[in-house]
């Protein structure tokens, strides 16, 4: 039973990564991740990435230091290994795994199979095949962002959770998806939930049409900021985030296209920030800024 590291060789984000691993089991490979202070969002379906500077502490803390092709053949031989071609397939199954699980987290008490039911019709409808950005890897982001916010000490309550599952359940590219996602959100929680949170859940849906909370709503800048994270991308990831939303709208030509995008971030920009809680701001207030304009600048330039 090892855990084992291999040299960092992959560059990327200004460091050099290695890959993390266990020969036996991925609990007992979670089990270290997290007494080393690893991030959850640095596992890929059957390793860790790790930067450089921490391979000395994980070697320190029991890591074996290994060559790239012992770790490789040790790995294949516990059975973990995902190959390249199952990659795709099996990080969406895990996916969709994970949304289950946390649907049934926040099902009220004595749901049952009704709330099951509830939650896999949800995610049918993210995962319809028109969705280029909008699917089931953008809910997963958002519920991710969420949990950042509240390691920061952000609120997250089930409502705001709730709001996030249905923020986009309705998506066709139509000024009114944000509005017929709130009653839908209204019809399907309403026989399930106290009226107040129902209410609650349907005002913040609504409110992801202008990403505009106002001063001291804590559930919305939550929301708002989780849904908007993912214009703190990399270079390359944010290039992919907006290739996926124009063919979300194929239907629109080329300069209508471009000038309603670009109303809707310069928008964004007039906010002053782009992020309402101050955990937000910290973590991706900069880049998100700096990937708006450059994007605004490509798409003002025709």
């Amino acid at each position: 039973m090892a855990i084992l590291v291999d040299p960092p060789r992959w560059p990327a984000h200004g460091t050099v990564w290695a890959h993390l691993v266990s020969d036996t089991s991925l609990k007992e490979l979670h089990a270290f991740a997290r007494a080393a202070g690893l991030p959850g969002r640095a596992f890929d379906l059957d390793h860790y990435d790790v930067p450089a500077e921490r391979i000395p502490e994980l070697v320190a803390a029991g890591a074996e230091a290994v060559s790239g092709h012992e770790l490789l053949v040790r790995l294949r031989a516990s059975g973990l290994r995902v190959r390249g071609a199952e990659r795709g397939a099996e990080r969406a199954r895990r996916r969709l795994a994970d949304l289950a699980r946390r649907w049934d987290a926040v099902a009220p008490t004595g749901a049952g199979d009704a709330w099951r039911a509830l939650g896999a019709a949800l995610l049918e409808r993210w995962t319809q095949p028109h969705r280029r950005y909008h699917g089931d890897t953008h809910l997963a982001d958002v519920l991710g962002n969420l949990d950042l916010l509240a390691d920061d000490g952000v609120q997250v309550g089930r409502a705001v959770v709730l709001a996030a599952w249905f923020h986009d359940a309705v998506h066709d590219g139509d000024p009114r998806d944000e509005e017929r996602s709130a009653a839908l959100a209204r019809d399907l929680l309403a026989p399930r939930l106290p009226a107040d949170e129902v209410g609650e859940v349907v005002r913040l849906v609504t409110l992801t049409a202008t990403h505009d909370p106002a001063p001291g709503d804590e559930a919305g800048a939550a929301l708002c900021d989780a849904d908007l994270a993912v214009l703190a991308s990399s270079a390359a990831r944010y290039a992919a985030y907006a290739a996926a939303v124009r063919e979300e709208y194929a239907h629109v030509p080329d300069d209508a296209f471009r000038r309603g995008r670009a109303r809707v971030l310069r928008e964004l920009l007039a906010h002053g920030a782009l992020f309402a809680t101050d955990a937000g701001r910290a973590r991706w207030e900069d880049r998100a800024r700096a990937n708006v304009a450059a994007e605004l600048v490509r798409l003002e330039g025709g």
